[in-house]
């Protein structure tokens, strides 16, 4: 359990954050702006103790920190700077006539107090990204870095901290222990991204206060590769989003469904692409990342206990190094076929029609996102309807994430909420109605005792707004 003295440091951080907001300054867009701009300048900075950090972690190459990683922060902190101002104007809306003369307005004011528990899978980019939006839209944050990955959270610790006022921002290190320290406390909103056990703990502490929350979490996200699907492209799309990160990653496609007469011909395709990729001896590829740690190491290897293995599956617990594994098929009760992956283990499954698809599809409930490879666009939308995730990919597998855009986010057991493009904005702010009326005229038919001419107008306005 933390220390009595780390409950009260925390307590106390959180205090002066209240007083901090309730001041006013963090609603200004200049100051928001002038947070998103030092912590854009610190990440560049700081790019290389980032990634040597990310490395030791993650094992993960210059490319996946430029993309997923730092480039991700830098890129979504130059599009938030550019929101700001137009997301701090008051939406105008109609005023009955009842209520004239007056004008109707909303407002998105900041929730105040911002809790962001960030994963240990994408430790930059997912801790800062939602970040960002929270002190954008005018709250002020405490961040919980994963423990998992300590060496990154340690730069955090010392990126943030010795830069910002912790009354506006600070990051909080420790274990599994503080997390929940943290999410007991009365902050205004939680963010969390991790597994769905953790999300449903943190779901019960922050009800407990009506506190609302984002979860971004997982789960099984199948991938579809259909008869009349181009499978060299297809082959290399689900490689480079499966095998990403080590497939250390929440959209990673899960499992991939395709016909059984076309199912040895894409294997030897995804293997043929794994070669080209990471070379026959993927341990030695730079591009090829590593394992966490060893309890998800071990976690792996208990994955593939009685599963085909068609390519793949050597291990190195010393380096946490676990080989790209192709798998074919897969026992629909196995902790393989029931449980998310998250690692470079992928199962192949062939189906013989659409029925027996859709039934092994029901199985993976509402995932964070749902791959769809075929050229036949009208049929691929269908997938929308069929089968609701949080994404629909349609000839790719996991490149959504990329498009700043789009806004992110599950569904269901994958999760609650979203964000990034404006949903940022909706997420770390809530609507606020302002009506300002004026005084220089106050209409009889609204006050009783009402006439004849005040209900006939009453339920002509009725009428009216029902057609």
């Amino acid at each position: 359990m933390p220390t009595a003295h780390a409950a009260s440091a925390e307590a106390s951080v959180l205090t002066a954050q209240k007083a901090f907001f309730a001041t006013g300054r963090t609603r200004e867009p200049e100051f928001r702006k002038q947070q998103l701009r030092k912590l854009r300048r610190l990440v560049i900075e700081q790019q290389t103790a980032l990634e040597r950090a990310l490395k030791d972690d993650l094992g993960k190459s210059e490319a996946e920190i430029a993309t997923g990683e730092l480039g991700f922060v830098v890129r979504e902190a130059t599009r938030l700077l550019k929101a700001v101002r137009r997301w701090s104007r008051p939406q105008k809306v109609s005023t009955p006539v009842w209520l004239w003369p007056a004008r109707s307005r909303v407002w998105r004011e900041p929730y105040g107090q911002v809790l962001v528990l960030g994963p240990w899978n994408v430790p930059v980019g997912l801790a800062l990204t939602p970040a960002l939006g929270a002190l954008a839209a005018g709250n002020t944050v405490v961040l919980k870095p994963s423990e998992y990955a300590p060496s990154t959270a340690k730069v955090l610790e010392r990126l943030v901290n010795d830069n910002f006022d912790p009354k506006c921002f600070h990051v909080s290190t420790g274990d599994a222990q503080l997390g929940s320290l943290l999410a007991s406390l009365p902050f205004s909103y939680v963010f969390f991204t991790g597994g769905p056990e953790v999300g449903r703990r943190i779901y019960q502490a922050a009800a407990e206060r009506l506190c609302p929350v984002t979860l971004e979490l997982g789960g099984k996200n199948p991938c579809i590769v259909r008869d009349d699907a181009n499978l060299t492209v297809a082959a290399r799309r689900i490689v480079y989003g499966k095998f990403y990160n080590a497939g250390q990653t929440c959209v990673a496609p899960d499992t991939v469904f395709v016909p059984a007469r076309l199912k040895t011909r894409l294997i030897e395709a995804v293997g043929a692409m794994l070669a080209t990729f990471y070379g026959e001896e993927p341990q030695s590829s730079p591009e090829y990342g590593r394992i966490v740690n060893q309890r998800h190491f071990a976690r792996l290897l208990g994955l593939l206990e009685g599963a085909n293995v068609c390519r793949g599956g050597q291990a190195c617990a010393d380096e946490l190094y676990f080989a790209p594994t192709l798998v074919d098929g897969v026992d629909e009760g196995s902790p393989l076929g029931s449980e998310e992956i998250f690692g470079p283990i992928l199962p192949i499954v062939g189906y013989e029609d659409d029925a027996r698809l859709d039934e092994l599809l029901a199985r993976m409930r509402r995932p964070l996102a749902l791959y769809v490879f075929t050229e036949d666009r009208r049929a691929a939308a269908s997938w929308r309807v069929r089968h609701p995730a949080g994404a629909l990919g349609i000839n790719d597998a996991g490149s959504h994430v990329m498009n700043p855009e789009l806004p992110f986010g599950g569904v269901g057991p994958s999760g609650l909420g979203s964000y990034r493009a404006d949903e940022t904005w909706r997420t770390f702010t809530r609507p606020l109605a302002v009506l300002d009326r004026s005084t220089r005229m106050d209409l009889d038919l609204r006050y009783p005792p009402y006439s004849q001419r005040a209900l006939s107008a009453m339920k002509r306005e009725l009428s009216r707004r029902q057609d």
